[in-house]
């Protein structure tokens, strides 16, 4: 069967505006967006945000710019809002350990209710207390507690200035000491020199009494002092006897104030109960102010200290939400994302409390949705490790590990750990979800939903509509004007070209929104009301114009004769062929000459690339194939004595794919045959064993850059390409081409076997099928025949 040669309606796929149904997208604006060509997409997110079971959070896996994080935001609100809202978060101080502050969960707006009633709480703590520690009733009774120990403690001192004068002391208090001197029978003291010239005897006995005295002293103090701790726990008592009443009923409305159905009614109740025992245990700080400055200020930072207490440290407040939160974590540091704890220096030491406790997305998005990107987690091996320890235990511990190695001491504190239930979902390309597989497979169990998005999909009226609604929801959201008919039917047709087929749309859709943005601000500039196909047209060549100075620039190069393609005639062992740069923000073809030369020999077929490694493995598997394919056609030349090395000239940046494999295999007829290979055809191709051509991708860059060259040129109906037949229906070549071609100046032809491009290219029947009696010399495979058997005589004519 002959190479075909397409016409150029087959050339790329023309989208009607007519068959839209609309005149512009103000007439879509209404109508709801669905997920456009992800319907296995949808199914799974679908599913995996509705199952409650721990383990199936979702792994969404797609290119960037397909949809995937912004379509999820929008399912997870809409499966947000038929959710519970979730309970407040809250930590209180833990009376018994301080260091291990208690977490309690409130319905939501229970937790700033709490906060306020304790504020309230404590600013009536602050006046009532010391009110009712200075009523007339206190101070009655409390003065009487104070004159009983005054009575007692004078007795005391009386029976002890009765012990000393009785041993002839006389024994006297002086600024909180006691002093003692010997007195003689008269009542005089006694000085140092007349003790000393008493005898011996005397002296022991005034020895013996000072001693009495002093353990009589001894007693007297101990005596003092357990009076005195007598008389403040009885003062202590009395505050809080006077105390209690008060205190019982506040605290008794606090306690009704408490949701009995809440997780943590009974929680928050012993709380409660612990705060009720340390105001009775702290009620001396809340005594009236005293007169002496130092000693007010110590009671009143006392005071402070104590009331701190009793506050509430709100760290999740759900009180504004109308159902289940969402949360899209962009930034995820570990306090942001695990929470934290903060510091602040007092005598160079980290001090903090409960009220220093910060709540993460984590925390925040309990009962709901938390959306996370696998790379920004991946950058910090702690955020890593943290999350993989939550998963497995679905309890979070709020820490702050840069304490370790702060510069100062710090006060440690360790929250209680809190059961979380969230969705996840994370964010990731296809290549990190399964290197993520094998290299974590615990943390890939706890990812059982697996959310594919797709790069392209087939194309049908329906996906033409929803693409059309995207386009009107786009220029509404964006504020731009509205896109008639035809600027949709160009977009729709642009988004073919991007997925290199007249049968499927590119699902890549933030590029149809930059060619939005873009061609609405043409039709501005020229104070259109409505964005044309015309403006689409000029926007995707002024973003051409600002990628393609490195294609001009090869271009150039080869109109000025540096790199040496030949776009007329015919050459011996040279054949143009295709190749695709693609440079991440832009893809284009480029031609390149592949040459062979040949003699007789054993090495076989070199690759000179790959001697000199410049090629690719799947390149040196394209020209493994070729051997084995020509091997097998030459099989009646066998054993071939042959020694041939093919080259692509000029080509320094290496080389990889197969592509290019038919090319290789012309070339090599070619220098066999002995037949010149039209220079005008360019080809592209890839081949299998049985010399079957199989489809190549880039295939409407190559054509277009090899347009470029010959238009360069001049075209003059004999410049063309051969391409895989299979490649027919990847076409969306530009209008300059397919003007061209219809206008006769340009052709494009396709080929389903080598036999096929080797007779287009050198005008002479293949000769590869045995019915057409193979190894005549008028056919390409007769005269490589005789060319092999002739290296073949002359190998062993060279005695080898």
């Amino acid at each position: 069967m002959p190479a075909t040669t397409l016409s150029a309606d087959r050339l790329r796929l023309r989208v009607d505006p007519a068959a839209l149904g609309f005149a512009d997208t103000r007439a879509l604006e209404g109508e709801p967006l669905p997920w456009i060509g992800q319907e296995r997409a949808y199914t799974a997110a679908r599913l995996g945000l509705t199952l409650p079971q721990p383990g199936y959070n979702l792994f969404v896996l797609g290119e960037v710019g397909s949809g995937r994080s912004s379509l999820l935001r929008a399912l997870m609100l809409e499966q947000a809002r038929g959710r519970p809202v979730p309970p407040d978060l809250c930590y209180v101080h833990h009376f018994e350990t301080p260091e291990r502050p208690l977490a309690v969960r409130l319905p939501a707006g229970g937790g700033r209710a709490l906060r306020q009633r304790l504020a309230a709480f404590v600013d009536e703590l602050r006046s009532e207390l010391p009110n009712r520690l200075s009523s007339p009733a206190f101070r009655e009774r409390s003065e009487a507690l104070e004159k009983e120990h005054a009575a007692r403690e004078a007795a005391a001192w009386d029976a002890l200035v009765a012990f000393a004068e009785a041993r002839h002391f006389a024994l006297r208090r002086e600024e909180g000491r006691m002093i003692f001197t010997w007195r003689d029978e008269q009542g005089a003291p006694i000085s140092e020199a007349q003790l000393a010239a008493m005898p011996r005897e005397r002296r022991s006995e005034i020895d013996r009494a000072e001693q009495e005295l002093r353990v009589q002293i001894n007693r007297f103090v101990d005596e003092s002092n357990a009076l005195e701790r007598e008389l403040e726990r009885a003062l202590g008592a009395l505050r809080r006897e006077v105390a209690r009443p008060w205190l019982q009923q506040a605290l008794a409305e606090l306690r009704s104030a408490i949701d009995p159905a809440a997780a943590d009614a009974a929680k928050i109740a012993r709380w409660i109960d612990a705060l009720q025992a340390d105001v009775l245990d702290h009620v001396d700080v809340f005594s009236a102010p005293a007169a002496d400055e130092d000693e007010d200020a110590e009671r009143a930072e006392a005071l402070e200290g104590v009331v701190a207490r009793y506050r509430v440290n709100v760290v999740v407040d759900n009180s504004g939400l109308e159902g289940a939160p969402v949360i899209e974590e962009n930034n995820p540091l570990f306090r942001l994302l695990f929470g934290s704890i903060e510091y602040q220096s007092e005598d160079d030491v980290l001090v903090t409390d409960f009220s220093r406790i910060r709540a993460g997305s984590l925390l925040r998005a309990h009962g709901g949705f938390l959306m996370l990107h696998l790379r920004d987690l991946l950058a910090d091996p702690l955020v890593w490790e943290k999350l993989r320890r939550f998963l497995r235990s679905a309890r979070l511990q709020i820490e702050e590990p840069g304490t370790a190695y702060a510069p100062l001491a710090a006060v440690s504190l360790e929250p209680e750990a809190v059961d979380v239930d969230v969705k996840i979902v994370l964010i990731g390309t296809v290549e990190s979800y399964y290197e993520l597989q094998e290299a974590d497979p615990e943390f890939a169990r706890h990812f059982r939903i697996k959310v594919d998005f797709a790069e392209q999909f087939r194309a049908s009226a329906e996906t033409w509509h929803a693409s059309a609604v995207f386009v009107a929801q786009c220029c509404a959201r964006l504020a731009l004007p509205p896109f008639d008919a035809g600027a949709v039917a160009r977009l729709l047709e642009d988004m073919h070209r991007q997925a290199d087929d007249q049968t499927r749309q590119s699902a890549i859709f933030a590029h149809t929104e930059a060619l939005v943005i873009e061609s609405a601000a043409l039709a501005q500039q020229r104070g259109a009301a409505c964005v044309a196909a015309a403006d689409v047209a000029e926007a995707l060549r002024a973003r051409s114009r600002r990628h393609d100075y490195l294609a001009d620039r090869q271009r150039e190069a080869i109109a000025e004769g540096e790199r040496l393609i030949a776009t007329r005639g015919g050459l011996l062992g040279r054949v143009n062929g295709l190749t695709q740069i693609d440079l991440g923000d832009t893809r284009f073809g480029l031609p390149v000459r592949v040459s062979a030369r040949c003699w007789p020999g054993r090495e076989g077929i070199i690759d000179l690339a790959r001697e000199v490694e410049l090629s690719g493995p799947i390149h040196a598997k394209g020209v493994l194939i070729l051997k084995g394919f020509l091997s097998a056609l030459f099989a009646d030349a066998a054993p071939l004595a042959l020694a041939a090395s093919l080259a692509f000239e000029q080509e320094y940046d290496g080389i990889e794919g197969d592509s290019a494999s038919c090319a290789e295999l012309f070339a090599l007829l070619s220098a066999l045959s002995g037949l010149p290979l039209a220079q005008g055809l360019a080809v592209t191709g890839a081949l299998d064993q049985h010399g079957e051509v199989l489809p190549v991708g880039g295939i409407n860059e190559k054509i277009e850059g090899w347009f470029d060259v010959c238009a360069e040129a001049g075209l003059d109906g004999s410049q063309g390409v051969l391409i895989p037949a299979r490649n027919q229906r990847h076409l969306m070549l530009a209008d300059r081409v397919v003007e061209a071609v219809a206008a006769g100046r340009f052709r494009v032809l396709t080929f389903a076997h080598v036999s096929e491009g080797i007779e287009v290219l050198t005008g002479t029947p293949a000769g590869f099928d045995a019915a057409e009696a193979r190894g005549g010399e008028d056919t390409v495979y007769g005269r490589a025949l005789q060319t092999l058997r002739s290296y073949r005589r002359a190998w062993r004519g060279w005695g080898r």
